[in-house]
């Protein structure tokens, strides 16, 4: 084992290798770039965007909800692909990065406690929309029983770590691209609730564009910032020799697949068939398979949900009260958790949790993508590799987290409408660019001395960023 593991990243190392508390030392970066992308496919295959276009197209406009889908794509692409390489040359997930990028070992516990909360959230949101779909079939079985059944089941499923997520995510596949093509087979079969070109639909009092079409890109803002962060977890366990292939497969390909193929799919199945919930008209197409279709689909995304949210709570809880139990104590917090939320019924609140959450995360991954493309390669302030361990670190980096509290705070007073109607539908992208600008500003005046406070001599050349 190489020197620069930590001794918290040992005992991290007893029951799997998921380093949660320190970087993947390169031996271990031993996963194909087309096993890491299955994975990931996990969360692209989610349902839950059938839902977003789905709505968006019922509600703004088939063509609007077009538009802000081809708009997430290049965003969320953009991100993911930085992130992914930034985590597959350091081999750390986005927490760790955190820490070494600008925020410091506390101030990143903090966006890791955040970022560990939106992934509770979508899990019980996935978990919501199984729950309706068994329930429109055996409408005899109470919610809160088949909760509880499927909030549990996806504890087990996770209980191995990345390896099990390969195993789960190969063989599910093909199941799931089965059960679509039967499902858009049978719709297309079906009459259409509207008459003209699915991409022609347009509400009664809605025009292409203007307000419409910022509602739109406000709802994609709220996944947007998630599903490119999302790609450090596995980026970082990528072969040196897949790194030129493997960071756009990670990063970029999901996207596509997320907003396009599935929320492109969703928009056509709620103009065709005048439903938004994915939940009720897969199972009116396909019946008991629609059913088993939700189940496989929303089961793929919640155990890669469980485990990144569990990730998040062992950094959390290790750095803020030296608590660290291992991942799957996290694994069955995060589980429980979410059930919570859905026995709450968080969906209830999606629009505004969504918009709150996409301030934070893309003004997160902002700051991580400038810290690492301006601070560190074109300016050269501070170290040109990510550092982890608490004793190489100052609690707290100017840098990252006065830009991130600022940022997201003046982001959510232009997402509650105070600053005009523009920017309250452009919130979270508002607060992204102000969140680059000041890391560059913050960054040039402290002049980088938050950043580390001991060097580190047992960094390996290949974890070097700039």
């Amino acid at each position: 084992m190489r020197s620069e593991i930590s001794s918290d990243q040992n005992q991290n190392q007893g029951s799997s290798d998921d380093y949660s508390l320190g970087r993947v030392p390169v031996h271990k970066r031993n996963m194909g770039w087309l096993s890491i992308t299955n994975i990931t496919f996990g969360i692209a295959t989610a349902i839950f965007y059938f839902q977003m276009g789905s709505v968006m197209a019922l509600q703004f406009g088939a063509i609007n909800a077009i538009i802000s889908a081809t708009y997430a794509i290049v965003v969320a692409g953009i991100l993911g692909t930085f992130i992914a390489y930034l985590s597959a040359k350091s081999g750390m997930n986005v927490n760790l990065l955190s820490r070494g990028g600008g925020f410091g070992y506390i101030g990143a516990s903090l966006t890791s406690f955040i970022y560990a909360t939106n992934f509770i959230m979508y899990c019980a949101l996935e978990g919501l929309i199984l729950v309706a779909a068994v329930h429109e079939f055996f409408p005899v079985i109470p919610e809160w029983a088949l909760i509880l059944f499927f909030g549990t089941l996806v504890i087990p499923l996770n209980w191995f770590g990345i390896k099990q997520l390969d195993k789960l995510q190969k063989w599910s596949l093909p199941l799931f691209f089965i059960f679509l093509l039967a499902a858009i087979i049978v719709a297309a079969m079906k009459p259409s609730l509207y008459e003209g070109s699915f991409w022609t639909y347009m509400p009664e009092n809605v025009q292409v564009g203007g307000t419409a079409l910022l509602l739109c890109i406000g709802m994609q803002h709220g996944i947007m910032g998630l599903t490119p962060l999302l790609a450090s977890d596995y980026a970082r366990f990528l072969k040196p020799k897949d790194r030129k292939i493997g960071i756009f497969a990670i990063g970029f390909i999901p996207q596509i697949f997320c907003f396009g193929v599935m929320g492109g799919l969703g928009i056509w199945f709620g103009v065709r068939l005048g439903e938004p919930n994915p939940g009720v008209y897969i199972v009116t197409l396909l019946g008991v398979w629609g059913a088993l279709f939700t189940m496989i689909t929303q089961v793929r995304i919640n155990v890669t949900n469980i485990y990144s949210g569990s990730l998040s709570l062992s950094s959390f809880f290790e750095n803020i009260f030296h608590f660290k139990p291992g991942r799957r104590f996290w694994v069955v917090v995060t589980g429980v958790a979410a059930m919570v939320l859905m026995l709450a019924k968080i969906v209830n609140h999606l629009d505004t949790a969504m918009t709150f959450q996409g301030v934070f995360l893309l003004s997160w991954a902002a700051v991580i993508v400038t810290d690492a493309v301006f601070v560190k390669r074109i300016l050269k302030i501070g170290p040109g590799y990510y550092e982890a361990r608490q004793e190489n670190l100052h609690k707290w980096n100017p840098v990252g987290v006065a830009s991130l509290v600022i940022a997201s705070g003046l982001g959510t007073v232009a997402a509650l409408g105070f600053m005009g109607e523009f920017l309250q539908s452009t919130a979270a992208f508002f607060a992204a660019v102000l969140a680059s600008i000041l890391t560059v500003v913050i960054a040039m005046i402290t002049k980088g001395k938050y950043y580390i406070k001991k060097e580190a001599h047992d960094i390996e050349k290949g974890d070097y960023i700039a």
